[in-house]
């Protein structure tokens, strides 16, 4: 794989909660200096980073109910709503996994569908937490997902204590969800030899905040 089409796969990701607008503004000159195709920032970076990215064919990307998936999904929708406002071409949800987890699976279809809709038509990546679920529960995501409108099924936030995302759960996601829906791989991915093992099992977008190690791993 060339290092253009990689850089293009990659969504980097600047998602700590203490990141400073200086640590927002540098993850864009990654982006730009490495021509990679997406840009991942909280809410209220999202704006900032549209911005530093103007002129160039990234997409920013805001996560939404990040990372816990426990706010109302009135409260959701209107997050995603307002980074569409501006500029984020892409929304990251966390689906409401403790309620998966209670059997509220109505519950948990109607959370997506809503920021779905109040997405206006942008895709919606749903992040499953798959460190937190059984298999059976990670099927099930997924199943909902896809039936909710969600053009994307992510693994984690990176941000859970037992884990983000592992080479088995990347190949449970795309047997379930098919060859049509994305998949996207992200926790934990910090070199080339992570990043080809998560698109050989089936990934197609790879989150990562080591974008630039990654790439210029292929130049050596």
């Amino acid at each position: 794989m060339i290092r253009i089409e990689l850089a293009r796969m990659l969504d980097h990701s600047v998602l700590k909660p203490e990141a400073t607008e200086h640590d927002v503004r540098a993850g864009a000159d990654i982006v730009r200096a490495w021509q990679i195709g997406f840009y991942c920032v909280q809410p209220c970076w999202v704006e900032l980073a549209a911005r530093a990215l103007t002129g160039t064919e990234a997409k920013i990307v805001s996560v939404v109910g990040f990372p816990h998936g426990c706010e109302r999904s009135d409260a959701k929708a209107n997050a995603a709503a307002l980074a569409v406002a501006d500029g984020a071409a892409e929304i990251d949800m966390v689906q409401n996994f403790g309620a998966l987890k209670s059997g509220h699976t109505a519950a948990v279809a109607a959370d997506i569908a809503a920021v779905v809709r109040a997405a206006l038509g942008i895709p919606v990546k749903v992040i499953l937490e798959t460190a937190a679920l059984t298999d059976d529960e990670k099927r099930l995501a997924c199943r909902l997902a896809c039936d909710a409108g969600a053009a994307f099924v992510k693994t984690s936030t990176g941000f859970h204590p037992s884990g983000g995302a592992t080479i088995a759960d990347v190949r449970l996601m795309r047997a379930v969800v098919g060859p049509h829906i994305g998949v996207k791989a992200s926790g934990g991915i910090r070199n080339l030899a992570d990043a080809h093992a998560m698109l050989d099992a089936g990934a197609n977008r790879i989150g990562t905040s080591a974008s630039a190690a990654i790439l210029a791993a292929l130049d050596e």
